[in-house]
């Protein structure tokens, strides 16, 4: 680091840094914005990063992020607790409920299986997926793992170990391009992609 700076700022820099898509001189830049503003908007960021850190867990149900026990979703009276949507991270979930369209709940599994970065089915929540669909009245599992070969791959693997009868297994329309995400895909996308989901072989 700078010579230049105090030891305190060369470590806020540091620290700027190691966010994702966070260059040097942005680290720079976000460093001496904080330096430069008033105690309390200094404070509430901080303490806002402390709360995220402390307060945010896993829903003990879907395993979305929720700040109490059971998440929002989940204690939804409304929601048909007979649709399970499968998703590998919380950013996914957002990224459905901002179309409107979904009046399900959800499981998140945490990732997607591959073996080449050392994540086997045990490291994600697919166990407790099994237990919620064949403990419960589940009629049907809608598989929204990403369209790309890690995706389709945990689908598949989740999908064999869920066939049952009167559960239907369905995987979102291929609206969503190949090699793509569910996070950055568009709500007209991943709306049309909702509606046409198809049952699984």
């Amino acid at each position: 680091m700078s010579s230049v700076y105090t030891e305190t700022l060369n470590k806020l820099i540091e620290e700027f840094s190691k966010l994702p898509g966070v260059g040097p001189k942005t680290a720079e830049r976000l460093a001496f914005h904080i330096l430069k503003a008033g105690q309390s908007e200094a404070t509430a960021l901080a303490e806002a990063i402390k709360d995220v850190k402390t307060k945010i867990k896993h829903c003990q149900i879907c395993y979305n992020l929720s700040e109490q026990p059971i998440c929002q979703i989940c204690s939804d009276p409304r929601r048909d607790k007979t649709l399970i949507c499968v998703v590998e991270q919380p950013k996914d979930v957002i990224a459905l409920e901002k179309t409107g369209a979904c009046k399900w709940v959800y499981h998140v599994l945490g990732g997607h299986i591959a073996p080449l970065e050392g994540i086997e089915p045990e490291h994600l929540t697919i166990d407790k997926l099994i237990e919620r669909v064949h403990s419960s009245d589940v009629k049907e599992v809608i598989m929204a793992t990403n369209p790309n070969l890690a995706g389709d791959g945990t689908t598949l693997y989740i999908s064999s170990l869920i066939k049952s009868p009167g559960v239907k297994i369905t995987r979102l329309a291929r609206g969503l391009p190949t090699g793509s995400t569910i996070e950055y895909a568009s709500g007209k996308m991943l709306t049309d992609a909702i509606i046409g989901r198809q049952e699984l072989d």
